[in-house]
């Protein structure tokens, strides 16, 4: 009776996740910076993925991804997503896919491996290592299969090379952001949801 209510409360809390993503995501995925857009759709994942374990993380992580390849598809995701899905559209959705996916699925995998020993700290971990991965990922891509495209973005900011152009750009605004992001609402969050939780 216990683990029906459970996963009853598992199925539930997932359910109300992935709607929290998707209109996070089409409400505010196009927060823009540069060609670049800061989500703040990470946050939800890592929360779904600290309650209730890394698949679920991998699950929340794939909606996401679902949602910006809608988004990349229709030009709704911006001129920088656009460009790369007419420069090779498999790889685009690929990476839309693989980015979100990893970063729940990571996210899940360390607060499992930390959280039981202390729980801030594994809270903590999970809200660095998500964006990581999602940044991580997309900028890999970019310095390989969409090579071009970065160094035509890097000309146009004026960087002295695509290395500083992502650093600048990338990882010292957008990421930046975005770990900031999730480090800040994560905790507070996740207090809401127990609180919600051992109420009921």
């Amino acid at each position: 009776m216990i683990n029906k209510e459970n996963s009853t409360q598992k199925l539930a809390g997932t359910a109300v996740l992935v709607a929290i993503i998707i209109i996070l995501q089409v409400a505010f995925g196009a927060i823009q910076i540069g060609p670049f857009t800061i989500t703040l759709t990470m946050v939800p994942i890592i929360i779904g993925a600290i309650l209730y374990g890394p698949y679920t993380g991998a699950l929340l992580g794939a909606v996401f991804g679902v949602v910006v390849c809608i988004q990349v598809v229709t030009g709704a995701a911006g001129a920088g997503s656009t460009m790369m899905l007419e420069l090779n559209p498999v790889a685009t959705i690929l990476v839309c896919l693989i980015k979100g996916t990893a970063a729940g699925l990571a996210a899940g995998l360390v607060y499992q491996a930390v959280g039981k020993k202390n729980t801030w700290i594994g809270i903590l971990l999970a809200a660095i290592v998500s964006p990581v991965c999602n940044t991580g990922i997309f900028t890999i891509a970019l310095v390989t299969i969409f090579r071009t495209l970065a160094e035509e973005w890097a000309l146009g900011a004026q960087a002295s090379s695509v290395a500083a152009y992502i650093l600048a750009g990338i990882i010292g605004v957008n990421f930046v952001i975005e770990l900031l992001l999730d480090l800040v609402i994560s905790p507070l969050i996740l207090r809401i949801l127990k609180a919600l939780k051992a109420s009921h």
